[in-house]
């Protein structure tokens, strides 16, 4: 099981901090309707599933990762999630992951889809060694479902209301019966929608345990009105970064593995989580490359990522405490990083914090959040700073690898103790809980 997540940045937190991931946009179709999607819009500095900035055929496609894995020698997993359903688009999803898996063995292929024709594509999946599938699964009852779903289209004919939800609830405990017959690894994906499945999602998790998943990803319901979407447009708030740990931690005490670290990613996302860097591979400019796929060049930069991490790991286990201290209480720590598990970032320069949970036993990973990056051209944003520190107003502290004297002043007027380091993550973060433990 370590052997088959372990360079998979969604699957494993570990990996996230070293391994890449890409999307490609083959599968524009749909065969049902969320209320929080609308895949008509794209900017390209915005982050949400369905999104894409232009559609690729999988030649196309196929030729895209060839060129990025040359690139990006670290990107170890190729992920088909729209902008549509991928399983509502076959022909053009199976047919590129055709031409990857012949070109690219060592990249591993993966797919998100909402379930409904799941069942009918498993052998499909299992013949083309695709061993990492993602379900939408946000509701086990179909009137929950209703409200979240105004139709679904199967087997050429569209249902509304609860009948809809009733098949897409079925087809989707089939497909991960399916699954965990085929041996194929399953992450679940929820979207948290406050007052209308946030308690629910208790029992999904439990249905979806009991089923086989490997892996529940509960995430933040997306709703602006800019986006169009039926509940961005009806005013339904999305959760509150307490409401969603609070959730996140009520279902991890079942024994279900969570995901925390997910980005929300586009369709068409390259990078690190957390990064996007797909503007720099737009079909005008891919299209002129020409791949450079060394497979043993890849395979020596993977070899360097897992010594790096062999001493990442002798670090973190030099910080372990002799014996468990009781009832240490717990803060949160807002962290600057470019990836690599280290705090290595300029304050000025992050787009988003990664938020850990700290005691006197262990610093975890709980979280991220968003923020607009405050040094723009060279210059900080007053207005964005009071953006930063609103979205991390319940941590403790901020770890990063400099900051400027001004919002340093301001970062800690605030209550927000302000470390400046550039070191493993959890060593820096257990070193400011034991320096300031008697303040908790």
């Amino acid at each position: 099981m370590r052997a088959r997540i372990e360079k998979h940045p969604c699957y494993s937190e570990e990996a996230h901090h070293h391994y890449a991931r890409m999307h490609v946009a083959v599968a524009p179709a749909c065969n049902i309707q969320c209320n929080y999607c609308n895949r008509k819009f794209d900017c390209a500095n915005e982050s949400r599933p369905g999104v894409v900035s232009e559609l690729l055929t999988p030649e196309e496609a196929a030729h895209k990762v060839m060129v990025i894995a040359g690139k990006i020698p670290q990107m170890t997993v190729l992920g088909i999630a729209g902008p549509g359903d991928p399983l509502a688009n076959p022909e053009k999803t199976f047919r590129t992951f055709e031409l990857i898996a012949d070109k690219a063995p060592d990249i591993k292929l993966c797919l998100s889809t909402n379930g409904l024709m799941l069942p009918d594509y498993v052998d499909r999946i299992k013949q083309l060694n695709i061993d990492h599938v993602t379900i939408t699964i946000n509701m086990v009852d179909p009137e929950i479902g209703a409200k979240i779903y105004p139709w679904v289209h199967y087997r050429r004919k569209r249902y509304k209301g609860v009948e809809a939800s009733r098949i897409l609830h079925e087809r989707q405990m089939e497909s991960l019966q399916a699954l965990k017959e085929a041996d194929i690894l399953c992450k679940v994906n929820s979207v948290m929608i406050p007052e209308i499945n946030d308690n629910h999602l208790i029992e999904v998790n439990q249905e979806i345990r009991k089923r086989g998943a490997f892996l529940h990803n509960i995430m933040p319901l997306i709703s602006a009105p800019e986006h169009g979407t039926h509940f961005g447009l009806t005013g339904q708030r999305g959760p509150t970064p307490k409401e969603l740990k609070k959730l996140q931690d009520q279902c991890a005490d079942s024994n279900m593995k969570m995901m925390r670290h997910c980005r929300q990613c586009r369709a068409d996302a390259v990078g690190l989580l957390g990064e996007d860097r797909s503007q720099e591979f737009t079909k005008d400019k891919f299209m002129d490359m020409t791949p450079q796929y060394d497979l043993e060049l890849r395979q020596e930069v993977h070899a360097g990522i897992e010594k790096f991490k062999e001493e990442i790991k002798l670090t973190k286990a030099k910080i372990q405490p002799s014996q468990q201290v009781r009832n240490s209480p717990k803060i949160l720590v807002a962290v600057a990083t470019k990836g690599g598990g280290l705090v290595n970032q300029h304050f000025g320069h992050a787009k988003e914090f990664q938020i850990f949970e700290v005691d006197a036993n262990e610093a975890k990973f709980v979280g991220h959040r968003k923020i607009d990056q405050y040094c723009q051209s060279g210059y900080g944003e007053d207005a964005t700073l009071e953006q930063v520190i609103n979205a991390i107003a319940d941590c403790k502290a901020i770890l990063v690898s400099k900051v400027g004297e001004c919002p340093k002043a301001e970062l800690r007027e605030a209550g927000l103790h302000v470390v400046e380091a550039y070191d493993v993550i959890e060593k820096v973060a257990r070193e400011f809980y034991d320096q300031h433990s008697q303040e908790f």
